[in-house]
């Protein structure tokens, strides 16, 4: 039986979008590309209900490069916990006010504060599920490494490459840019499909796509529907916020064929200039 798979880039902290995609797209599987938290007014609660949507199996959560920043603070700070190393504890401090200056303050903020001591359970909990990189199949199924069927690669930033500045494949997915490729891929993958960078629209490059409409300022959201045999069918919901946010954001490859529609209740409808089916 194959199932819809629903591509969702960065919302960091934007529940109302992420309850707007449930609406737009009930029954489908949800992959989250990351970057959930920080910077908009709700990531307790988008966490919540990704955790929600994760265990009832209809979400796959990958890491962005924000949970990554939250990640090594909480890390070594459990380490430090077992081993009570100064160097376990600074490295602890590093991370966590690294985080702090890229959008860990809203967090900390919305939860009234936040130390390392107090970390929320749940945000630990949300860490331990995330993968790096996924791919999905015709039939809509998920696969941790590249299967022999055609497929379609998902991860936050880039392919799973060897770069000088990260030579772990796995971290170069969570902090490339666009420039910084292209990106080789396995044999079978047809294009793959990214957020981390913003966008004004949904765009590509090469047989790279990218999707991220810095929702939590804009209120755009880019839905990407997974088509293995040819490029996706790309829905932005728009809701509130500042959608002219989006035109100070990089321009570079071919704009993508998108059809925007505003979220349920919002008056928001398509920006200017947005590219239509």
């Amino acid at each position: 039986m194959t199932r819809q798979v629903v591509i969702v880039p960065d919302l960091h902290g934007r529940a109302d979008l992420l309850r707007g995609v449930l609406a737009h797209s009930p029954d489908a599987h949800l992959v989250c590309l990351g970057d959930a938290i920080d910077r908009g007014p709700r990531s307790m609660e988008t966490v919540q209900l990704l955790m929600e949507l994760h265990a009832a199996g209809r979400a796959t959560l990958l890491m962005g490069n924000h949970e990554r920043m939250m990640e090594e603070g909480i890390r070594n700070y459990r380490l430090y916990e077992g081993t009570h190393d100064l160097g376990d504890y600074r490295r602890a401090m590093e991370g966590y006010q690294s985080w702090m200056r890229a959008g860990g303050d809203t967090v900390r903020k919305e939860l009234g504060g936040l130390t390392l001591e107090k970390f929320p359970p749940l945000l630990e909990k949300y860490l331990a599920v995330l993968r790096r990189v996924v791919y999905v199949t015709a039939d809509g199924a998920v696969h941790d490494d590249a299967p022999d069927a055609p497929s379609v690669l998902v991860s936050h930033a880039a392919p799973p490459v060897k770069h000088p500045q990260y030579p772990n494949p796995l971290s170069a997915a969570l902090w490339l840019r666009p420039f910084e490729g292209p990106f080789s891929m396995a044999p079978g993958v047809a294009y793959s499909v990214h957020g981390h960078t913003p966008v004004p629209t949904a765009t590509r490059l090469g047989r790279h796509l990218y999707v991220d409409l810095g929702a939590y300022e804009t209120g755009r959201l880019a839905l990407v529907e997974v088509n293995v045999h040819g490029l996706p069918q790309i829905t932005v919901l728009c809701g509130r916020g500042r959608p002219e946010a989006g035109q100070k954001y990089s321009r570079f490859g071919e704009p993508l064929p998108v059809q925007a529609i505003a979220v349920p209740g919002s008056s928001s409808g398509p920006v200017s200039g947005e590219v239509r089916r």
